[in-house]
């Protein structure tokens, strides 16, 4: 498992091939290479043929994506090391759709899918920037919902008091969409929020912790809904209750963001400081005290494959006795390889649901094809090793468990300790 090279990103209309803009790599790529990206997909198109990824021969990586006839999205990444996954493209085409629905929730379907100024929709573009350079950075530790398009969580220790207030808050709003945001992740929010589809809810989360980045106490967003709303704008009110805890509602023209901020957001949040303050502690562990975990996971990632939420944290070096071992991979590359490794099984093994991609853009003759064709029965759980970590998966109907583990544990441990990983956090936390 290796690190995925640098993203490029290019926006062109679908039509003429007109470039809207282009984000990523600092090395911009030449117009002539935009253009036979371009111009190869329209050839592919004009002969009845969908062209949607290929790999050079140095081993970059291209996707194609056009959504709505109006809009053509390309995603390149640069050469990888020999060995490296069959299953990377999904990643791509999982940013492609990110991207598309970043624009539409910025937008609005209707100024996208009809393109009637390009030198105007370039400018409104500008708006989209921000966000979309964070799905292209991935950057955040401890965020992986642009990936699986599972709500990243945070699972507090006084739920039902976070979750009394985000409905109450909510309802004095005159909103049913209600969330409160801790270090990023949700950690309480109303029914309703939860109906929203699960990439709104990872994109709004995004947008979210875009907007904490900039600062500000609080903001009024318009924002569309890519799969609810993609034509009427909902209002998105933010506030920061404590630096790296934010509540917002989603709403309609009332009420006035200084109404919210000045008469309801005190008299909800103000008797919970203290409860706040215990739910940050909690930390990038994102789990409460009371559920215990073996000493020797370094990483986990737990989807909930009903509700479509996640929690993950990277133990080390947040466990003492890990912090002197030399043999041990940094934090972040814990978490890079957390993500290769979802990937890996959700390509070859795993039910694949939403992370599979389209029957048409799977490899014709590739590992992954031929390994499922030719197993009568689902797998449940694999497991690897590298020279860096060992890596378990584990499926249930419910679950799906992805753990790494230092290279000192024996190999035949690891689905014991696996098992009682998932059964200290559904037992104390009922995730």
């Amino acid at each position: 498992m290796v690190v995925e090279g640098p993203i490029q990103l290019v926006c062109l209309t679908a039509s003429s091939g007109v470039p809207l803009f282009t984000r990523g790599a600092s090395r911009q790529l030449p117009f002539s290479i935009i253009g036979s990206l371009n111009g190869v997909h329209m050839f592919g198109s004009g002969h009845g043929v969908l062209l949607s990824s290929c790999e050079t021969e140095g081993g970059e990586k291209v996707v194609w994506r056009v959504f709505q006839d109006s809009v053509m999205l390309i995603a390149t990444s640069a050469g990888h090391q020999a060995g490296s996954s069959k299953g990377e493209p999904v990643h791509l085409q999982r940013l492609l759709e990110n991207v598309w629905s970043c624009m539409v929730m910025v937008l609005g379907q209707d100024e996208l899918a009809n393109v009637r100024n390009v030198e105007r929709l370039k400018k409104d573009l500008r708006a989209c920037f921000g966000l979309i350079d964070e799905l292209l950075e991935d950057r955040r530790d401890g965020v992986l919902g642009l990936l699986t398009h599972c709500t990243d969580c945070l699972l507090p220790p006084q739920p039902p008091l976070l979750q009394e207030a985000v409905q109450g808050f909510a309802a004095a709003a005159d909103s049913e969409f209600g969330c409160l945001l801790v270090h990023g992740r949700v950690a309480a929010a109303t029914e309703m929020w939860w109906r929203l589809a699960p990439q709104e809810i990872v994109l709004l989360s995004a947008l979210m912790r875009s907007l904490s980045d900039s600062a500000s106490a609080s903001c009024d967003y318009p924002v569309f809904l890519p799969q609810g709303s993609p034509t009427v704008a909902h209002r998105l009110l933010r506030f920061q209750l404590l630096p790296g805890a934010d509540v917002c509602v989603l709403c309609g023209p009332t009420p006035s963001l200084h109404h919210t901020e000045s008469g309801l957001v005190g008299r909800f949040w103000s008797p919970l400081v203290d409860i706040l303050r215990n739910c940050l502690a909690v930390g990038e562990r994102c789990l409460p005290a009371s559920v215990s975990l073996q000493p020797d996971v370094l990483a986990f990632l737990l989807i909930n494959r009903e509700n479509h939420r996640s929690v993950s944290s990277v133990l080390h070096p947040l466990c003492p006795h890990l912090q002197d071992d030399p043999a041990l991979t940094s934090k972040t590359r814990c978490w890079e390889l957390l993500k290769l490794f979802y990937i890996l099984c959700m390509t070859r093994y795993f039910k694949q649901g939403e992370a599979s991609p389209p029957k048409e853009e799977t490899e014709e003759g590739a590992p992954t094809e031929d390994l499922v064709h030719g197993l009568s029965h689902q797998p449940l759980q694999c497991y690897l090793v590298t020279d860096e970590c060992k890596s378990f998966g584990l499926q249930t109907p419910q679950h799906q468990l992805f753990l790494l583990f230092p290279l000192a544990v024996p190999t035949f441990a690891l689905h014991t300790v696996a098992a009682h990983t998932l059964a200290s956090i559904t037992t104390s936390t009922f995730f």
